[in-house]
C-alpha cells in the first residue's frame, strides 16, 4: 500500500513544471513565514529540496538573512542517520548523498536535536492526521526517535494529501502540514 502511494505521487509530483513548483513553493513558504511557530522559532532545520518537492532553497536564503539560527541535515549512509549541521552561507553546500545538497565535509557544525525550535520535514505524502510517507530511508523516522520539544511541520503540494496513510509504531507524525491551499492542524 505505502509503496504503491509513494510511487503514484512521486510520478505525479516529478511530472510538475519547475515553473510550478516554483510559483506553489511561494505560497507554501508565505503561509509558513506568517505562521507563529516560524516567527517564534530561533533554531529550524530545514530539508534541502530536490527532484521537484516544495522549493526549500529561498526559505533557506531567507530564514538567514532574517537571522534564523539553520540547520541542515548531511546524510550519514553507513549509519542510515542524519547529521544535524548549521548552516552559515548557502556556499557550505554541495551535492551529497542522493544528489541532494548537504554540508560540505569542513563545513558541518554539529548540533543536537534538542537544540532544535521547528522542524521543517520533507515527505512524499501525508495524510491530515500528521502521518507521512518519505521516500523509505527511514532517516526521519530514526531522527525524531529521540524525543524533541520541536514542532514538526510537512510542506506538501495539495495532491500530496490523502485521505489516510497505514501508520506504523515507528512513524514520524507532523505536527502541521503547509500546503499551497491550507494550514493543515494534525490530530
Amino acid at each position: 500500500m505505502k509503496k504503491i502511494l509513494r510511487e503514484q505521487i512521486l510520478k505525479r509530483r516529478m511530472a510538475l513544471a519547475p515553473s510550478e513548483v516554483l510559483e506553489k513553493s511561494v505560497l507554501i513558504q508565505q503561509r509558513l513565514f506568517n505562521s507563529s511557530w516560524y516567527q517564534d522559532a530561533h533554531t529550524v532545520l530545514f530539508y534541502v529540496s530536490y527532484n521537484n518537492e516544495v522549493h526549500t532553497h529561498s526559505m533557506i536564503q531567507e530564514s538567514l538573512l532574517h537571522g534564523k539560527t539553520v540547520i541542515v541535515p548531511k546524510t550519514d549512509t553507513t549509519n542510515k542517520t542524519l547529521i544535524l549541521s548549521a548552516l552559515f552561507r548557502w556556499d557550505d553546500l554541495c551535492p551529497g548523498a542522493y544528489t541532494i545538497l548537504e554540508p560540505r565535509e569542513r563545513c558541518i557544525r554539529e548540533v543536537p536535536l534538542e537544540s532544535i525550535d521547528l522542524c521543517i520535514i520533507p515527505g512524499v505524502v501525508f495524510d491530515c492526521n500528521g502521518n507521512r510517507i518519505g521516500y523509505g530511508g527511514g532517516y526521519y523516522d530514526r531522527l525524531f526517535k529521540t524525543r524533541s520539544h520541536a514542532h514538526r511541520i510537512g510542506l506538501a503540494f495539495e495532491f500530496q494529501i490523502v485521505s489516510t496513510i497505514p501508520g506504523e509504531l515507528h512513524d514520524v507524525q507532523v505536527d502541521k502540514i503547509i500546503t499551497e491551499e491550507r494550514i493543515i492542524e494534525c490530530s
